[in-house]
């Protein structure tokens, strides 16, 4: 080691320290000696560690018609905040670690706005705010990030307005506030997405939440213009904004003149998300088929010219961090197979952004003539492992499904699937390099052997810990919240290695304690 990297070492290793001791100068059990000091400068040798799991392993959380949360839009605040709980505890069990949690199902909010009113599927009542009051969102990350898990917030940029509503329109719902941006469509209301204060307004709502909650990711499903068959093949009412683009000198065709206004809104959300923080994903789960015939045989409704969305040139063109491509087929269905369209999408992936692909795991066991045995979710899991790293997790729709275990299903998934917990994978392009080595000190309390650590450097947040201990020569990982600091050593490990991972999945060179010996950052 030079002079340089030796006085580097020694600063970092004593201002943590410093932090540390002042953190446990409340427990009298623990006292930092000098020399303990001095011990953590000390260079050991390096220790071949195992990598610990990765796999983007998430579910939605639909709360439209109340599909997963709440189950009921009547239920008491008590009952929402069980359910909620249920359902994080359920994740975790199954060693889980991402919710995609839908707050902005139809211009309306999951959470207080100035912009949008409560959402009935909460209350009831649209405009109306939970009894006793509290904030739905808030709690969700909190309680999320308390487990380690990921956060992701669902918006529906265009839905204005869903049929299964019981309540009137509020007052203050963009609906009756701005009927020339909201067309009424079928049984549906519809932001017009060519109208250029209606791109201002989703935004708007999407950059209040990034600004306000500390969210892991951002989301939109596969939902841009409307299916036709929303009313019996109607062409969209846009009429006012399409009249105004040619009166201006517009060239475009109609169809490109939808889609490429649907292309500037994915490509400006993308770039606002990473202006304001860089760290939090942005992932869109696209229709799973681009264009029937892509690839050859595929079959199948065309998402290119129904709902005007290129999802092909979103992910070609990197404005996305992750993709879930909605394959809600069965892997032998030939004209829609999952394996298949998998490949497709992998093959379109040109930034090498993550594809974690959408799967339609409530079909297990759900009575319908297409009804899955869960199996075919656990399948299609592991084909989606057999591509590695061009592929590196999958979505579950929905959480119904696995709360109520059907056929076994959440079983199958525990004992077979999720044997161990893992690591959202790193996505190195929202923050480069990695978090400092944290500071790792063992000590003893009476019989007790206690591990406790605190971040060393202050140039990121810590997400997570990886905590890694060594018995009788046998490894065990354990993947801790970042509100952990401690652990009680229990079989006597002879060598504890401590890591940190920051919000981008980036983690350090860690911090090794061995059996006889101190803790000290190691590794180059």
């Amino acid at each position: 080691m030079t002079g340089h990297r030796k006085t580097l070492t020694a600063l970092l290793s004593t201002l943590a320290i410093a932090a540390l001791t002042a953190g446990c100068a409340r427990d009298s059990n623990i006292v930092l000696s000098q020399q303990a000091v001095n011990n953590l400068n000390q260079e050991q040798p390096n220790v071949s560690l195992p990598e610990p799991s990765r796999e983007f392993r998430a579910a939605w959380v639909a709360t439209v018609a109340n599909i997963d949360w709440p189950s009921s839009r009547d239920l008491s605040t008590d009952q929402q905040q069980e359910e909620m709980i249920d359902i994080l505890d359920k994740s975790v069990d199954l060693n889980l670690n991402a919710i995609v949690l839908q707050v902005r199902p139809a211009a309306d909010a999951l959470y207080p706005s100035d912009i949008e009113p409560w959402s009935e599927f909460l209350t009831g009542v649209q405009g109306q705010p939970p009894q006793p009051y509290y904030d739905p969102l808030e709690m969700w990350i909190e309680e999320a990030h308390q487990r380690g898990l990921e956060l992701h917030v669902w918006f529906n940029p265009y839905r204005a307005h869903h049929p299964s509503a019981r309540s009137p329109i509020s007052e203050d719902h963009i609906v009756k506030q701005r009927p020339d941006l909201a067309k009424e469509y079928g049984d549906f209301y519809w932001l017009d997405p060519a109208e250029p204060e209606v791109q201002e307004y989703s935004l708007s709502v999407i950059m209040d939440v990034l600004e306000r909650y500390d969210i892991d990711g951002v989301h939109f499903d596969d939902y841009f213009y409307p299916y036709t068959s929303y009313a019996d093949g109607a062409d969209f009412p846009d009429g006012p904004s399409w009249e105004r683009y040619q009166a201006a000198g517009g060239t475009l065709s109609r169809d490109d003149w939808r889609r490429e206004a649907v292309n500037v809104f994915v490509d400006r959300v993308y770039n606002e998300i990473k202006q304001a923080r860089p760290e939090v994903k942005f992932g869109i789960s696209p229709f799973g088929i681009w264009q029937p015939g892509y690839p050859e045989g595929i079959q199948g409704m065309n998402q290119y010219e129904e709902l005007y969305a290129d999802a092909r040139l979103w992910l070609n063109e990197g404005w996305v961090d992750y993709y879930t491509p909605q394959l809600y087929w069965p892997i032998d269905q030939a004209a829609q197979s999952y394996t298949t369209l998998l490949d497709w999408w992998i093959g379109e992936n040109h930034h090498e952004r993550h594809m974690w692909p959408g799967m339609y795991t409530s079909r297990v066991g759900d009575g319908s003539a297409q009804e899955f045995p869960p199996e075919e979710i656990v399948n299609q899991i592991a084909e989606t492992r057999e591509r590695g790293e061009k592929a590196t997790g999958h979505v579950h729709f929905s959480m119904r499904a696995i709360m109520q275990n059907r056929n076994g299903l959440a079983d199958m998934l525990r004992e077979d699937v999720y044997t161990e917990p893992a690591l959202v994978p790193a996505s190195p392009w929202l923050l480069p390099g990695a978090p400092t080595r944290p500071t790792l000190y063992v000590d003893r309390e009476g019989i007790r052997r206690m591990a406790r650590w605190q971040p060393t450097g202050e140039d990121r947040e810590i997400f997570r810990w990886v905590v890694q201990l060594r018995r009788d020569g046998e490894w065990e990982t354990l993947l801790l919240p970042r509100q952990e600091r401690s652990l009680n050593l229990q079989g006597n490990p002879d060598i504890i290695a401590l890591r940190a991972v920051d919000r981008a999945g980036n983690i350090s060179a860690p911090t090794i304690h061995q059996a006889g010996g101190t803790a000290s950052p190691v590794g180059h």
